[in-house]
């Protein structure tokens, strides 16, 4: 959040042409207002629009606690071929995510149906593919045991309902890090007393064709100074 009377501070670029731009949204940042926006005045949407002094159309959404990677468009049409795209599942969406416990393999799906969030009780099938990337044990008690064991996750969402990744991991009781809705308020505590206040759920790369050029687009945000710090618990990950 900017200081009182400091003007928004301008959203990384990740990728930009005259088409279409992905840009790092930081964590703590709602992407535009909503009913979950508990008066805030402060919106990614808006922030870009000033930025790039021109209209830009969302083509996907970030939670507010999520950092990384956020599609915008320059104009109806590219928006409305991204988003074909999107539900065609031709874009390749990776998250990177720390969860309580080892997850028992090193590739797993879970498929377990979501409602839409408040107000839209109906739940649809949502599937998300995990991969285990790296596992760590700290010196926090938990239950009967003396110490605390964390994974380290690429998540890949096939489906896009609401808060999936979050409340997937609920669902296996592998609950995500720093996620004060559907986390584990225990394992959030001992991570920030490392100094870690952030949910540790970060959109780290899309990749795609361009719908006007047809060329393949594939970036990557890179992580934040908290994320990092929370990276560095499971040693050396060159690949996350």
């Amino acid at each position: 959040m900017d200081a009182v009377g400091e003007a928004p501070s301008a959203l990384a670029v990740v990728y930009c042409d005259q088409h279409l731009a992905v840009v790092d949204k930081p964590a703590g940042l709602m992407v535009h207002d909503s009913a979950l926006a508990r008066g805030e005045t402060d919106f990614a949407a808006d922030r870009l629009r000033e930025q790039f002094g021109k209209p830009i159309f969302l083509v996907h959404r970030l939670d507010r606690a999520t950092s990384g990677c956020l599609l915008l468009a320059f104009d109806r049409e590219i928006a409305s071929a991204l988003g074909k795209t999107l539900m065609a599942r031709d874009v390749e969406k990776d998250y990177i995510a720390v969860c309580r416990g080892w997850p028992a393999e090193e590739r797993f799906a879970i498929e377990h149906p979501l409602d839409g969030g408040p107000g839209k009780p109906v739940k649809k099938p949502a599937t998300t593919a995990f991969e285990r990337i790296a596992t760590c044990e700290l010196e926090f008690p938990s239950a009967h045991f003396p110490t605390s064991r964390y994974a380290l996750l690429r998540a890949h969402p096939l489906t896009g309902r609401f808060r999936q990744i979050r409340r997937h991991l609920k669902h296996v009781s592998h609950h995500l890090i720093g996620d004060t809705s559907h986390g584990d308020g225990r394992h959030n505590r001992a991570f920030r007393m490392l100094g870690i206040h952030r949910m540790l759920l970060h959109a780290r790369r899309l990749a795609f064709d361009h719908p006007a050029t047809g060329a393949r687009i594939d970036v990557r945000a890179p992580f934040d100074a908290e994320f990092s710090k929370a990276l560095a618990l499971f040693g050396a990950v060159t690949d996350a």
